[in-house]
């Protein structure tokens, strides 16, 4: 595996004798003979023999893991039981490279242990174990149990059950239901050997080898091939993640809508960076679905587009300051204003002090004039050092891009990092106390968080004001897949508070000018259904205008397997009750897999 991989495959299912931390406390260790695997994983998460030695449990090695700090094996019984809850596959932790092949007939002594991916502290769930083992090789050559399918008749329609209250909302004591709940359905798989046929990609490969596909080819699918996310209470359940279990040199480097034709069959595992993982001793063939990058029109000459794109990260040793431009200039059409987040500071991630990124900004600029754009002019505010969160000594932060050609921004002093700006009255209209300005920097809702960044605009003689955003990330949510149902979102939180601060400026600037034309864009980190949208909407302030869009094609992002809304361009009344605005989420990064940034772009475009 090459080197990146290995570290991240380290963390994926190591035994719980190597991380005490990442353990289930369980019963005191005893002695059980004549256990086979079924026996061992039991009716619920939980194996009942957790803590205990077994002896002698009979299986056929069905795979080996020869990589990374989770080496090993998975046994399957080739004389299962006949209830469909409980898994006749089991993963032998060996530390170091297993000495069996597949098709040996072993019998496993070992310790149980139930280890969990990511530490207790993450919420996941945990994988059934044998550790510490005494291998015998009773004969070689054996026929390994056939797969089980996994396919849309398999899977059931709800994805998982309600937790338990007295166990914090945990599934993990609860009887599993495989006929009834998808999670559990997966989780009477776990070790078994599985298999899926002609499935279609719905997240592209990442530079970890890994891909999601659908076993459900028409749950929510959009035109392009995606699975979307469109509520809390209507998961995918047909989602499932793919890697290889061998080298990665030859892993498909596929896009959303491809499809691995014939048969990918291999070890049903459970990982932090995704949960329930096909890992393929046989990968399917690649077939190209076609998918081309979206390119949105031109806006009209009495049109203002305004934009919003999150370029990753963007410092000057990047080398997709090319790429970037391009898709500024050709597939968005050169918008009038650009609101980006992620950009970094002169010297990215190095932590000397330096917040100035005039380099970084300047040479994306440079870079859009010679892909044949405007020469953008541009505005922001430095942060201070280290205070608003992402990557150490990045010092990421919200920038105005602008055409001068085409809109005026309206300077006025008095704009920095530590002071809030404000709104006043002149002439019966709305003004900034300072363009450009940052909303409340001293409220605690900013802790380690960029603060907004609030411009005023001047087009065709019409104010515009702009409030660029990149709200606290999801980091530290539980995943869909967590041993708690419903996961706990922990983010929202500060989230939420983020977002009454900035409706409470928009507020401020509607109730000086009620017909103001208000936009807050940006990266919010949160869908268009959540409670962050109904917070920065409140009392009809602000109307996302993504839902403009059909539901099939309202997303910005693609994470394991759910295409979703993160990027959104909320519009004032005034905006909204003009009903000549259109809106474009501009495919060209989430669903492909040489992405230069995993965020979609989003364009509106309107007349003042």
């Amino acid at each position: 595996m090459p080197s990146r991989s290995s570290a991240r495959l380290a963390a994926l299912t190591v035994a719980a004798v190597c991380s005490a931390a990442s353990a289930v406390v369980l019963t005191s260790p005893a002695h059980a003979d004549s256990v086979r695997v079924h026996d061992i994983q039991g009716t619920t998460r939980i194996s009942p023999f957790a803590g205990q030695k077994v002896t002698d449990v009979p299986g056929i090695v069905t795979a080996t893991r020869t990589y990374g700090s989770s080496k090993g094996f998975w046994i399957q019984d080739a004389a299962p039981d006949d209830n469909p809850a409980t898994s006749e596959g089991v993963f032998v932790f060996t530390s170091s490279t297993p000495k069996v092949a597949v098709g040996d007939s072993v019998t496993v002594t070992g310790t149980v242990s139930e280890y969990v991916p990511g530490g207790t502290s993450s919420g996941n769930q945990s994988v059934t174990e044998i550790t510490k083992p005494a291998i015998t090789t009773v004969s070689t050559g054996n026929a390994v149990p056939a797969p089980a399918v996994v396919d849309r008749h398999s899977v059931p329609g709800a994805y998982a059950p309600a937790g338990d209250t007295a166990a914090a909302g945990s599934v993990n004591g609860l009887p599993l239901d495989p006929s009834k709940y998808a999670l559990d359905y997966y989780e009477s798989l776990e070790g078994m050997n599985v298999q899926v046929a002609d499935a279609r990609v719905v997240t592209a490969t990442d530079p970890y080898s890994e891909l999601w596909v659908t076993v459900k080819p028409w749950e929510h699918r959009n035109r392009r091939g995606g699975t979307v996310y469109g509520s809390y209470d209507s998961q995918n359940t047909g989602r499932l993640q793919i890697q290889s279990l061998g080298s990665t040199a030859g892993f498909p480097k596929a896009n959303v809508g491809d499809t691995l034709e014939g048969t990918t069959t291999g070890p049903l595992d459970f990982n932090q960076f995704g949960g329930y993982t096909l890992v393929a001793s046989e990968l399917g063939t690649l077939k190209s679905g076609g998918l081309q990058r979206e390119t949105t029109r031109k806006q009209s000459d009495r049109e203002l587009a305004v934009a919003t794109y999150n370029v990753e990260n963007l410092d000057p040793s990047d080398e997709t300051f090319d790429k970037h431009a391009s898709s500024i200039v050709h597939n968005l059409q050169s918008p009038d204003i650009v609101s980006l987040e992620e950009i970094q500071d002169d010297n990215g991630a190095k932590d000397d002090g330096t917040v100035g990124a005039g380099a970084t900004v300047n040479k994306l600029i440079d870079a859009i004039v010679a892909a044949g754009g405007p020469k953008y002019d541009w505005r922001s505010i430095d942060p201070v050092n280290d205070q608003d969160g992402g990557e150490p000594g990045g010092n990421i932060r919200q920038v105005f891009l602008f055409n001068p050609e085409r809109v005026s921004f309206v300077d006025r002093a008095g704009g920095d990092s530590t002071t809030a700006v404000g709104v006043t009255k002149v002439h019966g209209k709305a003004q900034l106390t300072a363009s450009p300005g940052r909303i409340d920097p001293a409220n605690a809702a900013w802790a380690h968080s960029r603060k907004p960044l609030a411009g005023e605009f001047a087009f065709r003689g019409k104010t515009v004001f702009v409030i660029a955003n990149h709200l606290n990330s999801k980091g530290g949510d539980q995943a869909l897949t967590s041993q708690y149902q419903p996961p706990v979102r922990s983010s929202e939180v500060q989230r939420h508070a983020q977002a009454t601060a900035v409706n409470a400026f928009v507020k401020d600037i509607l109730a000086v000018q009620k017909n103001a034309d208000v936009i807050a864009l940006g990266d919010m980190n949160d869908f268009e259904f959540s409670g962050t949208a109904e917070i920065l909407e409140g009392d009809g302030a602000l109307w996302s205008a993504i839902k403009s869009l059909p539901k099939s094609e309202r997303y910005t992002y693609d994470y394991q397997g759910n295409q979703q809304v993160l990027d959104q361009i909320l519009i004032s009344p005034a905006i909204r009750r003009g009903c000549d605005f259109e809106y474009d989420s501009v495919h060209v990064n989430a669903e492909f897999n040489d992405q230069i940034s995993d965020h979609d772009p989003q364009v509106l475009r309107f007349r003042p």
